[in-house]
């Protein structure tokens, strides 16, 4: 029992370092989550995010950091859902701006995360449809839909058990804001044709 005070004390030390590492770790996950959702704002309205997107991926940089030695903080909410945020934006701008899509070395995340971020990026394209919709560019927003199609396609993929990823339900929401969004583009390129169709009767008159 001599030595049972020095062996807490180790373990009190590891547990001291790591709730420090704890507490940087999720003050910078709030920080690239807040930038990541000011970054998908500005991306929407055709803005330019270039500061906000280097800003985040410091900060991704300094959270990689803080987790060498603690892996296990890596699986904990707030970080996973973070670098899946940061993931998602930077997909979504690639796709916007008609660039090849980054992997997740390039962006700094691990790959569930990258692939949970795709994931959601489906539901970015169409907001993106809904608004050319509404300014009657059906083909840009069919565009779209084709891609979000694209992506169900390759998240169908996985059918691994959720400790590795949890994808399910990704692939479900994604599913159904596809079959929603094929039809109202059905729906509103049927009125377009039957608004052609009548102003040609109109300049026949």
């Amino acid at each position: 029992m001599r030595n049972l005070e020095k062996i807490i004390d180790e373990i009190e030390a590891q547990f001291d370092e790591t709730d420090s590492a704890r507490e940087l770790c999720l003050k910078s996950s709030r920080t690239i989550t807040r930038l990541a959702s000011g970054a998908l704002r500005h991306l929407h309205r055709g803005e330019n995010i270039d500061s906000l997107v280097n800003e985040a991926k410091e900060e991704v940089a300094k959270l990689r950091s803080v987790l060498v030695g603690h892996a296990e903080l890596l699986h904990s909410g707030y970080v996973e859902e973070a670098l899946q945020e940061f993931a998602e934006v930077m997909i979504v701008e690639h796709i916007l701006k008609d660039r090849p899509l980054p992997s997740p070395k390039d962006i700094g995340v691990p790959s569930s995360a990258f692939i949970l971020g795709l994931g959601d990026v489906v539901g970015e394209l169409r907001r993106e449809a809904m608004e050319l919709l509404r300014k009657g560019d059906m083909a840009q927003a069919t565009r779209h839909l084709e891609n979000m199609e694209d992506i169900y396609d390759q998240l169908m993929r996985f059918d691994h058990p959720s400790a590795i990823v949890p994808i399910r339900r990704k692939q479900d929401v994604a599913r159904t804001l596809i079959e929603k969004t094929r039809g109202e583009i059905a729906v509103a390129t049927r009125g377009k044709v039957l608004e052609d169709k009548l102003a040609g009767l109109e300049d026949k008159l």
